[in-house]
């Protein structure tokens, strides 16, 4: 498989977007990379990592693995071991080698993200093992400002996971007062992708036909985004660092182009994303808790506030 440059699908969207040219030039962050003393340092005191992978079904997800400081480990500059295993509960739980792999370590304390994306080869209760193929960083728009300490409070086992097909109210709570989530999709030829999105509570929107939210300005490779050019399949994480509430989303996602500016445009870009949920899991319970919060500055301010009150 060859990762290098961008692929038809970024293409596309770059191209209808209009910055084909501010995206060239960027383009070298996709080239193969390997994990640099700067990226080691940077993994080595992270204590999350977000993954995108596919069940033994071959249906996308994304979740989150925790541990503590030192469970990222550089082994070589295109290795990168994960000492912690999908546990029960979860979606991805069995997750087999052998498939693409799409991750992003993030640091919300310095509002600081890096992906890292390639093929996991190996797999077991407790340790993944990632022959990496993409390294790059993202700009720290949109993340929001956490804290984050170990909880002590031993409510993190795993316990019971809820699945089904259909959104609960409080799982519609959750979607609606969340202020980050994480995208997970995948392309049939250059693999999986976990991108991180943020914005003010709210900006993910919930309707009958399903969620959808603003895509905001980038740094526009349209990773995300041109992915789902290609394939529908999408995957969500949504996080509650106040509760250690984990809800996972896998179904189809796809970019509705409208006047830039419309209600529910928060970020002026024409583009908004619809996803239809099929499948969903309420699992277990992150074993960290936010104990500092701070919005981003520059989240964008939602356009149709009037309407989502009614």
């Amino acid at each position: 498989m060859t990762t290098a440059g961008f692929h038809d699908g970024e293409l596309d969207v770059q191209r209808r977007a209009g910055v084909l040219q501010d995206a060239a030039r960027l383009s070298r962050m996709l080239e193969p990379a390997e994990l640099s003393g700067g990226i080691a340092g940077f993994l080595a005191e992270r204590t999350l990592l977000v993954i995108t992978g596919r069940d033994a079904t071959g249906r996308l997800w994304t979740s989150p693995l925790a541990g503590t400081a030192g469970f990222l480990e550089v082994r070589s500059g295109a290795e990168l071991a994960v000492h912690a295993g999908v546990p029960a509960g979860d979606p991805l739980h069995g997750i087999t080698a052998g498939q693409w792999l799409g991750t992003t370590s993030m640091d919300f304390a310095l509002r600081r993200r890096v992906r890292i994306n390639g093929t996991l080869a190996q797999a077991t209760e407790d340790l993944l093992v990632l022959d990496v193929e993409q390294v790059y960083g993202n700009c720290p728009q949109y993340i929001q400002q956490r804290l984050l300490t170990p909880d002590t409070t031993g409510r993190s086992a795993p316990g019971d996971a809820r699945r089904g097909a259909v959104l609960e109210p409080y799982d519609i709570e959750v979607i609606r007062s969340a202020d980050t989530f994480f995208l997970g999709t995948a392309h049939p030829e250059r693999g999986a992708d976990a991108a991180h999105r943020g914005g003010p509570p709210g900006f993910v929107r919930v309707d009958e036909r399903g969620l959808w939210w603003p895509d905001y300005p980038g740094n526009n490779l349209f990773n995300s985004l041109g992915n789902l050019a290609v394939s529908p399949e999408a995957a969500l994480l949504f996080p509650d660092f106040t509760t250690g509430a984990t809800l996972h989303l896998s179904g189809t996602a796809r970019v509705e182009w409208g006047e830039a500016g419309r209600p529910g445009d928060d970020g002026h870009s024409g583009r908004i994303v619809r996803f239809e949920p099929e499948r969903l899991v309420s699992a277990r319970r992150l074993p960290m808790r936010e104990v500092a919060h701070r919005p981003c500055p520059r989240n964008p301010t939602l356009t149709d506030r009037k309407e989502q009150s009614r």
